[in-house]
């Protein structure tokens, strides 16, 4: 093998590069991998499907060196520093025109600035996001690569070989200009904090409120799965309930400490929403109410002054499961709403040119938001590609008009009885405030030219206008 050159080169062999490596290995593609720990670089030629050519080396020259031209090389190495560190090491072993591609979270701005520092170099940069865990990496993944359309050809084949198929369609697109790729990812995660809230919230209403067990809630979240919520995340949280705990005779999901960790790409879809002006309100209430599940130690406290009682929620549990249903699906339709609605916005004002029909497309298969309502919304961008937001569409607003009355039912039941449902909640408000011809903002415009003369717009003429107002 001291001579073979090889198609693609991986920086990173942990969990997800080792196993993406293996995958295009699986579609007939030579590939070789570096890392630092032998014990990784063994390991990827040990997991190697017999037949298959696959290589691990532990310096970047011999990798480099082993390459076809251009050299197609991809990192997935921790986002931030790691990142420039790596591409620092690479420069001097590479020829214009080679291809490198950061297939990790990284923020847009980042990689915005790598695009622009590579190709002063001759050098071509691609922002990839990759969605689909472990599993998805080795099986099939959705791919939402970026960036320099020069350089995505290239690499199109065996990112086409590689992703999730729906349909006998490819999971993978070439969504945008610039930090394209990275941005679609971002935002993709945030609808994931989005969705994994609600889900936990419906939890709670049936776990505390109705008194379910966990093979109950086994039952129902199957339940779901096969019907209209059928998604990539009401799957596996069917399965959790049913894990034992190796260490105690309970289940582990009980055993599980209440404090969320987070990696922060749902905080970067949030600050990011909010220097657009696009409002994505259940995102927000996904990523703050991560952080308020981790002051456990004050919420005892709390708990104990405020003699915190779960109350049992007085309705047939058929009745109310059939409501919590509707209103989880209400509340998912808002999720995606929110975060397409933000990508809509981006490609124009960050000149990102980002094609929403296969945005959603790439989105069906292999990622972690795939679900059987994205085929719905498919439909909904391919009528109309720039439908501003989804809520504007006919069909979803029948969706939403038949679950809108027992997502007001679960809200009641919920606030009545003491259950934290924010994501419900934000979900709720947001679709009322967004449907609504008039809103109480023009009070808040009042207020602003009153103390600090900001000025305000009329309803019958057009201009700015202030006003010196009465005090009394």
């Amino acid at each position: 093998m001291e001579n073979q050159l090889f198609d693609f080169g991986m920086i990173g062999l942990g969990v997800m590069g080792r196993n993406l490596l293996l995958n295009m290995a699986d579609h007939g593609f030579p590939v070789i991998g570096f890392d630092k720990d032998n014990q990784k670089s063994a390991a990827l030629e040990a997991a190697a499907t017999p037949g298959t050519t696959v290589k691990g080396v532990n310096t970047l020259a011999e990798m480099v060196s082993q390459l076809k031209a251009p050299r197609k090389i991809m990192m997935l190495v921790p986002a931030g520093k790691p990142v420039d560190e790596v591409i620092a090491e690479l420069l001097p072993l590479l020829s214009q025109g080679d291809i490198v591609i950061d297939g990790g979270n990284s923020h847009y701005t980042d990689t915005l600035r790598r695009v622009t520092y590579l190709k002063e170099k001759g050098l071509h940069f691609m922002g990839v996001g990759i969605s689909g865990g472990e599993h998805g990496a080795r099986t099939g993944p959705s791919i939402m690569p970026g960036g320099d359309p020069q350089a995505y050809p290239q690499v199109q084949p065996i990112l086409e070989a590689v992703a999730a198929k729906v349909n006998g369609s490819s999971c993978v697109a070439h969504l945008g200009k610039g930090a394209a790729g990275h941005y679609v990812k971002m935002v993709h995660n945030g609808i994931e904090y989005a969705i994994m809230q609600l889900i936990s919230e419906s939890y709670d209403l049936m776990h505390r409120g109705l008194g379910l067990s966990n093979d109950e809630l086994h039952k129902v979240y199957r339940n779901w799965n096969e019907g209209e919520l059928q998604s990539f995340l009401i799957d596996i949280t069917r399965d959790i309930f049913l894990q034992p705990d190796d260490k105690t005779p309970a289940r582990l999901v009980d055993m599980i400490l209440d404090k969320a960790g987070s990696k922060g790409t749902g905080k970067w879809t949030s600050q990011d929403a909010m220097d657009l002006g696009v409002p994505v309100p259940v995102i927000d209430m996904a990523v703050a109410s991560r952080d308020l599940s981790s002051f456990k130690e004050e919420r005892i406290q709390a708990a104990a002054l405020y003699k915190t009682v779960p109350a049992a929620i007085e309705v047939a549990r058929e009745v109310f499961i059939q409501q919590l249903q509707d209103a989880l699906y209400f509340a998912t339709i808002i999720c995606y709403a929110q975060g397409l609605a933000m990508l809509h916005r981006a490609s124009s004002e960050l000149d990102m040119e980002i094609p929403l029909p296969e945005v959603v497309r790439v989105w069906r298969g292999g990622c972690i938001i795939r679900s059987s309502l994205l085929e719905t919304f498919h439909k909904a961008y391919l009528e109309n590609p720039q439908l501003p937001n989804l809520l504007l569409d006919p069909s979803i607003a029948q969706l939403l008009q038949s679950k809108r009355q027992h997502m007001r039912n679960v809200i009641m039941h919920a606030t009545q009885t003491g259950y934290p449902v924010a994501g419900l909640m934000a979900a709720l408000a947001y679709f009322d405030a967004y449907r609504s011809d008039r809103l109480p903002t023009n009070l808040i415009q009042a207020q602003r030219d009153f103390f600090g003369a900001h000025t305000y717009q009329r309803t019958d003429m057009p201009g700015s206008f202030h006003t010196v107002w009465q005090t009394t």
